[in-house]
């Protein structure tokens, strides 16, 4: 796992060693970044209309999600509107122009219909030969090097990037708060309060969370711990732009270990480069923190 996560950073190291010699350039990586969100977006879509057993124990399954998902919820975004009121950061929007509401929730509901057209294309269409998670991949490795170009190019030190004080404590509030979540969660749905752990400890990794718990608890509550990570996952890219402006810390914490990757597109279009510094550090150290804490829950 720690491999993975390494092999993640990579592109994005490769990417800030590749200087510009040009403004035309820097707009062209610009533009691809753009277009490469919803690249990712649609693809994870494609993928997830392939996801097998979730069928049965459909009610079960729902119910335990369910319940984790709104007690962690509440949880993390109280907890990182508590650390936005207590440290304000002062990072600058990416645009001076403060966009209306209807536009924010337009541009959330967009990037969420790319998501499920990809779903409701893999629904119709059999396209099982495509290597979707090796497209996905691949798609996100380029989206990280060019990341890593406009980082080099903004005049970001490295020293921000892989130093930040304000993504470690975004990383330690959503470990805690999502120890609570959890913790309440798993007295209303009368469950041992090691799982309840377990499940709320992989911080919207759905594919890790997933495959560890249905190993070692079950299908049933293997499903609810994707279901409920995965939900995590798109309100995440619902509420990010939203929250940016005023409230950054709870809209790059709120998407856990997906903001060193599937959210971090997002959360880079709605606060601009300076805030993926921020993004990659809490993302980093979630995505690390995932499967020891889950291994660790199911061991006790």
């Amino acid at each position: 796992m720690l491999l993975n996560v390494l092999l993640i950073l990579l592109p994005l190291l490769i990417g800030y060693l590749i200087p510009l010699s040009s403004a035309r350039l820097t707009r062209l990586v610009n533009q691809a970044l753009g277009k490469m969100v919803y690249l990712i977006l649609f693809l994870m879509g494609l993928g997830l209309a392939y996801v097998e057993n979730l069928s049965s124990h459909l009610a079960m399954i729902a119910h335990v999600a369910g319940v984790m998902f709104g007690a962690i919820t509440l949880s993390n975004l109280l907890a990182l509107w508590w650390l936005d009121q207590r440290s304000p950061p002062t990072h600058e929007a990416s645009d001076s122009k403060m966009p209306s509401k209807l536009q924010l929730a337009w541009e959330s509901l967009r990037l969420c219909f790319v998501v499920l057209g990809g779903l409701s294309l893999g629904l119709v269409v059999n396209l099982h030969s495509l290597p979707i998670d090796k497209l996905g991949e691949w798609a996100l490795m380029l989206l990280l090097l060019l990341i890593g170009v406009q980082m080099r190019n903004s005049g970001m030190r490295l020293r921000q990037i892989l130093l930040n004080p304000w993504g470690m404590k975004i990383a330690l509030t959503v470990v805690l708060s999502s120890w609570v979540g959890a913790l309440l969660a798993a007295q209303l749905l009368g469950i041992p309060l090691t799982h309840g752990l377990a499940l709320g400890s992989s911080f919207g990794w759905y594919s890790l969370s997933g495959i560890l718990v249905a190993d070692k608890l079950g299908p049933i509550l293997g499903a609810a711990a994707f279901i409920n990570d995965l939900g995590r996952e798109l309100i995440a890219i619902l509420l990010i732009p939203l929250l940016m402006r005023r409230h950054p810390s709870a809209a790059i914490g709120y998407g856990g270990a997906t903001a060193l990757d599937f959210t971090l597109p997002v959360i880079q279009r709605s606060g601009g480069i300076t805030v993926v510094p921020v993004a990659i550090v809490s993302g980093f150290i979630l995505s690390l923190l995932g499967p020891i804490l889950i291994l660790g829950f199911l061991a006790l």
